[in-house]
């Protein structure tokens, strides 16, 4: 099934944040239908740096191909703000969608742009992100490549310009929304009153940020199609890193951490180790 088609039916779908092979193959394990690459987890992680518009598309399209490579999940892919103008975005679209992106998401903030949830954004003129995503739409080489259109107006210039923006975004060819950063469940169901009957929407679920945090359910129950949880993943990790190196600097061994890790083997049977050694022993007496 497509990602155009999931979005049609029910339940709502669940992405997952992932950032590298790695992390997309635990999450196709974990039952996900589909997964989103972060933008901000590719700059926590590659980088170590904040999501303040350091990343490029070619270390996001880089990522999206090693993933495809690891799973075949439709993949969401943070497109930031196109990296630019209209042509710009067009050049984004043809290499996500060259790298297996199933989707690209893309906001309507001044570039660089910054976390959805930090303050002090700035963004575009409407006409302009209206045009881009128009540009992307005539430059896709699939119709079931989606452009998922998001404005962080609500935190700038207030609810009702964000569904300005919106209503703009839909008629220049957006196939799902993204109203970043309701500020309560009102807001959240009003994003949902207003849109969910014309055009899959989106909802963004990060810990701590400005939009209190739901569950897929109570999300679908509002009217979304689509939930994100895109840095979780870093936050349970880096967390869990912490606490490992401060481990293992106080006790020059891992054993005392040994019970909240995989050993050698572990880790080879989550990853397929040897299921990949045998296939490749398949090829190397010429009986393939």
């Amino acid at each position: 099934m497509s990602l155009r088609a999931r979005l049609a039916a029910d339940p709502i779908l669940v992405a997952p944040g992932v950032y590298d092979g790695l992390t997309a193959a635990l999450a196709a394990e974990a039952g996900f239908e589909a997964l989103y690459l972060s933008g901000a987890a590719v700059a926590y992680t590659r980088l170590g740096r904040p999501d303040i518009g350091l990343t490029s598309a070619t270390e996001m399209a880089d990522t999206m191909a090693l993933i495809a490579d690891r799973v075949g999940l439709p993949v969401i892919v943070d497109a930031d703000t196109g990296f630019g103008n209209a042509l710009n975005a067009q050049r984004t679209m043809r290499m996500y969608e060259r790298a297996g992106a199933a989707a690209l998401q893309v906001e309507d903030q001044s570039y660089p742009k910054r976390c959805g949830h930090l303050s002090d954004k700035s963004l575009i003129p409407k006409a302009e992100m209206a045009g881009k995503i128009a540009a992307m739409a005539d430059t896709r080489a699939s119709d079931e490549t989606l452009i998922i259109a998001r404005t962080d107006a609500i935190g700038v210039e207030g609810v009702e310009a964000a569904f300005d923006r919106a209503e703009a975004y839909l008629a220049a060819g957006a196939d799902a929304l993204f109203i970043e950063a309701p500020r309560s469940g009102d807001e959240l169901t009003r994003v949902a009153k207003t849109f969910g009957a014309r055009i899959p929407l989106l909802a963004n679920m990060v810990e701590g940020g400005a939009t209190p945090i739901s569950s897929a359910s109570d999300l679908e129950a509002m009217g979304f199609s689509i939930v994100i949880f895109p840095g979780g993943i870093v936050r349970a990790l880096a967390k869990t890193a912490q606490d490992y190196y401060a481990s293992l600097a106080a006790h020059g061994s891992n054993r005392p951490f040994g019970e909240r890790m995989f050993d050698f083997g572990g880790l080879n049977d989550v990853i397929g180790t040897e299921a990949m050694l045998r296939e490749g022993q398949r090829w190397e007496g010429g009986d393939g």
